[in-house]
């Protein structure tokens, strides 16, 4: 028998040699995985997944029993897996680290920029910039900017009572007294179950521009459409009564963005009518994408093609014959080409029978 010349090497101590599975004996042996050795942390984050398992999957009781706030419970559970317990480890190119870079301007810059700042504290970081330089100092806008944040937060910069007034209001986000973030895990069901409304400008006539107020339900697509002068919490409040009249089904919920138009008036509305006012995060066009597809459904098989009055009467008359059309006449793509208003009617049919 050939044998290879290194036949005779020695192996290392407690190591005889690479283990061979046959694969006709141990089909699932590929799949066999060493459990892995957990950390204090992850360790402690498993037991709080046990418990979650072993109390009926109650987490307000898991959270409040560990002393762990919610999100905290909800971000390791969705990495959870018990096939996979690593994933209960700190992700540590998340984490911030313990030393972290600390500032480099010079004290005597610093201290320059506090003192022309205290003596204009209504200019910003462009115009003190352009004052440390003509003092000979180079300097960037954006280190001005740090620095004067910095200083603002240990509390050594010396600013006139009614600058930090104007900075507070800025800073300061007014409560909503009856809207709310949308919930986690909604999804609309029935027509009126959930309603986008959004408001976008429109170009009449050179210089003359409205706004275009569409409320759109997500389930059946159906729209109602309105124009008005100006882009208030009064407009907006009048379009969602006209939504709730012409709809023909109960709303039950709204969803909009957080322009201005959609608080004061209008929520006071959506109170009184006691339909639900969801919010979303700002900054987030794509999670009202029902709405801002019909905006654009409408830009372009109506505004591109009729020619719009210069009077407010007129054009919401041409808006309401376009709005029965797109409701009764358009097919819908999504609704395997029905209208609207037949998408509804059949919903109403189907679930006729339930309702009873």
């Amino acid at each position: 028998m050939v044998r290879s010349k290194h036949w005779y090497r020695p192996l290392g101590h407690g190591y005889t040699g690479r283990m061979y599975i046959q694969p006709a004996l141990l089909p699932q042996a590929k799949k066999i995985r060493a459990s892995p050795v957990l950390s204090r942390e992850a360790t402690r984050r498993l037991r709080w997944m046990e418990y979650y398992l072993s109390h009926g999957r109650n987490a307000k009781l898991t959270y409040r029993h560990f002393g762990i706030s919610s999100a905290t419970f909800y971000r390791w559970w969705h990495r959870y897996d018990p096939r996979r317990l690593e994933r209960l480890e700190d992700d540590w190119g998340t984490r911030r680290p313990h030393a972290v870079r600390q500032p480099e301007t010079p004290p005597a810059l610093e201290a320059a920029i506090r003192t022309v700042r205290e003596h204009y504290p209504r200019w910003g970081k462009v115009k003190l910039r352009l004052l440390l330089r003509r003092d000979g100092w180079t300097v960037s806008e954006s280190t001005v900017g740090r620095t004067l944040t910095r200083l603002r937060a240990k509390g050594q910069l010396r600013e006139p009572a009614i600058v930090r007034a104007t900075r507070t209001r800025w800073r300061r986000r007014r409560a909503r007294p009856y809207a709310q973030r949308f919930p986690w895990g909604y999804v609309p069901q029935a027509p009126g179950d959930l309603v986008e409304i959004d408001a976008t400008p429109i170009e009449v006539l050179p210089g003359l521009r409205r706004i275009h107020f569409t409320a759109r339900d997500v389930v059946s697509r159906k729209d109602v459409l309105a124009a008005y002068k100006r882009q208030t919490s009064q407009a907006a409040a009048r379009a969602l009564r006209a939504a709730v009249a012409r709809f023909g089904f109960p709303v039950r919920a709204i969803q909009i963005d957080g322009g201005s138009e959609f608080k004061a008036t209008f929520e006071a509305a959506c109170a009184e009518l006691r339909i639900k006012l969801f919010v979303l995060p700002p900054r987030s066009p794509r999670l009202n994408g029902h709405v801002e597809r019909a905006h654009r459904t409408h830009q372009e098989e109506f505004y591109d093609l009729v020619e719009i009055p210069e009077l407010l009467a007129g054009h919401n008359a041409l808006l309401r014959q376009w709005e029965d059309t797109y409701n009764n006449v358009r097919p819908h793509q999504a609704l395997g080409y029905l209208t609207p208003n037949e998408y509804v009617a059949r919903w109403q049919t189907q679930h006729a029978s339930k309702r009873k």
